[in-house]
């Protein structure tokens, strides 16, 4: 199963990070937050990744393309520059980056992936949030209720999209509620192929029309995480994560090294 992963946002709340490299590559404790994320799906046996591209997705091809060297002990050859690697890299991830437009949104990102995820179920999430939520139970839930998406639901501040249920069944959704009361929209997704019956151009933001009518079709489910859950919009918000780390004691961290 694919999992696909939303990295190509101008991340303007961030520019102090986000004027040299796109926000999925700032670093949390000498690893970008795009890495620790995919440690999240990896620990759960999902290894297969389609990275959403735009601002500055050079810097992610280039972070990809010399991984393998990076993470092993080198043999340089001087005389004819060839290079041998002594293999120490644990990731056994296999990585499709791919280029959605500089401009497309969410959901216009999505629909560009279309071709790579349109044969079976998926998952999608965001490159700047990071959670302890267990992705096999997640996915677990999805799939007893059959229905084409599945939303992680979680109780952060204000600024994300807000979700009425009835039992499990999201039956409202609206973006960027004003409190920060209730249920949010943290990401994670399980998603049907269908999905993309509901995308229509590079300007559809997946949190607006598509998941609201999905909700009104009775086709969005929630999964409601009770855990660590912690996006990183901000300078403020990468410093938390940053000591989390520092401290060993990062609740995300559900991987061994």
């Amino acid at each position: 199963m694919k999992v696909a992963i939303l990295a190509g946002g101008l991340g303007t709340r961030l520019s102090e990070e986000t004027v040299l490299r796109p926000k999925p590559m700032v670093e949390v404790g000498g690893r970008p937050i795009l890495w620790h994320i995919m440690n999240i799906y990896g620990s759960h046996g999902f290894n297969e990744f389609v990275i959403a591209l735009g601002y500055k997705g050079e810097s992610i091809k280039e972070y990809f393309l010399n991984y393998y060297n990076f993470q092993s002990d080198l043999t340089v050859s001087l005389a004819n520059g060839e290079v041998k690697a002594c293999k120490k890299c644990y990731r056994d991830w296999t990585v499709h980056l791919m280029d959605t437009g500089i401009d497309s949104m969410t959901g216009g990102r999505l629909l560009r992936l279309k071709d790579t995820l349109k044969d079976g179920t998926f998952m999608l999430t965001y490159g700047d949030g990071v959670s302890d939520v267990n992705i096999a139970k997640l996915l677990e839930f999805h799939k007893a209720h059959g229905k084409l998406a599945t939303v992680t639901a979680i109780r952060p501040p204000a600024r994300f999209g807000g979700m009425v249920f009835e039992g499990d069944k999201v039956v409202e959704f609206k973006e960027k509620a004003p409190t920060g009361q209730g249920w949010v929209n943290g990401g994670f997704f399980v998603l049907e192929p269908e999905i993309f019956d509901y995308l229509e151009s590079d300007q559809t933001i997946l949190e607006q029309t598509p998941l609201e009518r999905l909700s009104k079709d009775g086709e969005l489910m929630a999964y409601k995480h009770y855990g660590f859950w912690q996006c990183m919009d901000t300078v403020r918000d990468r410093q938390v994560l940053d000591k989390l780390w520092e401290s060993g004691e990062a609740p995300w961290k559900v991987w061994h090294d």
